[in-house]
């Protein structure tokens, strides 16, 4: 009795998820007049000329490249700088190393809006504005933190042992760091990667401000969709249903990875 109630709360949470997905697909393969007019679950003429609209116009594509372009530059240069850091902290101890990593913490507890001022003037001073290193730089002051503090619990998690045993070896540090530890942390690096692609996509306050006309990533492109008639919908869902797709594709390509993160992280 308890297995098939459960059963069913899970198909029901299910479905909760998936409604707006679907609608939001749903909405991408109607016309505005359509969406407008009345209550209907299934598309009465699916069109996909909203789709073709997003392929064919310039502002809607090379919004889509702006956004890849600073949120793949995000995710390379945080990996770069949290991996040897969390290895830092989970082997040495050193004078104020709890202290430095309290401090990167708090960095991930601040509101995006508290940095918007700071940077903006600094990067229009230093001719950065309007560049996607600029928003990918912004956004490692809080995905740093957080690739840290999820690295360091796993980094943790390895026996002290096996360093010493690569030294006995005749190992280098280089060689033991790439082709034996950093291996052995595939599961944190797939959970670290995750998370840091997805909060440098959704994000949207430091995107906005931070860029101009040359580099308008695809967020604040959605918020501008109105035209002469009025909300363009359609479109609007079209792209909605294309920025799903680059989380989709990073959970598919890391997903053992990740699995096998989440995993270690529970019995962590």
């Amino acid at each position: 009795m308890k297995t098939n109630m459960s059963r069913w709360i899970l198909c029901g949470y299910l479905v909760y998820l998936l409604l707006p997905l679907y609608w939001l697909v749903s909405m991408a393969l109607r016309s505005n007049a359509e969406i407008a007019g009345e209550f209907s679950v299934l598309p009465a003429s699916p069109t996909w000329l909203n789709f073709a609209e997003i392929f064919s116009n310039p502002v809607w594509y090379e919004a889509f490249a702006n956004s890849l372009t600073y949120v793949g530059l995000n995710t390379l240069l945080s990996l770069s700088v949290a991996i040897p850091a969390a290895y830092v902290f989970s082997r040495y101890r050193f004078l104020g190393d709890k202290q430095l990593f309290f401090w990167l913490l708090t960095n991930r507890m601040a509101p995006p809006a508290v940095f918007l001022l700071p940077f903006f003037q600094l990067y229009s001073a230093i001719g950065l504005f309007d560049t996607p290193l600029a928003i990918a730089l912004a956004h490692c002051l809080f995905t740093v933190p957080l690739a840290v503090w999820i690295l360091e619990g796993f980094f943790s998690g390895v026996p002290t042992e096996l360093d010493e045993m690569a030294r006995l070896d005749g190992h280098s540090f280089l060689y033991f760091f790439f082709r034996v530890f950093l291996p052995i942390n595939r599961g944190a690096l797939g959970v670290t990667l995750f998370f840091c692609f997805m909060f440098s996509w959704v994000e949207l306050l430091l995107a906005r401000t931070l860029s101009g006309a040359a580099t308008k990533p695809i967020a604040v492109v959605m918020t501008r969709t109105v035209s002469a008639s009025g909300m363009d919908w359609g479109v609007l869902a079209a792209a909605g249903v294309l920025t799903v797709v680059p989380g989709i594709l990073v959970v598919w390509f890391v997903r053992k990875d990740l699995v096998k993160g989440f995993a270690l992280g529970r019995v962590s």
